[in-house]
């Protein structure tokens, strides 16, 4: 059982680093949204590509409050705190429980 404990563990690390690349990735995309980033530029069509789907599904459910202050950034960043908060312990506490 060691082996399928190692495993969920080695996940717990890989979902963690996922996260919290991708949270750097949001918090990138919003540092870029305050200039007049160049559209065709790779870095900006990257970080464009990568979180538009997300945050366009936010922006479904909240819209846009007074003065135009988009707070998609700031919710994904909360959930991706919580799920690094809940779901990577979890799976830790998993892996010893089997290891």
């Amino acid at each position: 059982m060691f082996v399928i404990g190692n495993f969920i563990s080695a996940i717990a690390s890989l979902v963690d680093f996922v996260l919290t690349a991708y949270m750097w990735i949001i918090i990138g995309r919003a540092l870029i949204s305050w200039v007049n980033p160049d559209p065709y530029n790779p870095i900006v069509k990257f970080l464009r590509e990568v979180t538009d789907p997300v945050l366009n599904r936010i922006n479904r459910y909240i819209p846009l409050a007074a003065g135009g202050i988009d707070f998609s950034p700031m919710i994904l960043i909360a959930a991706i705190i919580f799920l690094r908060g809940f779901l990577v312990p979890t799976l830790q506490r998993l892996a010893m429980g089997l290891g």
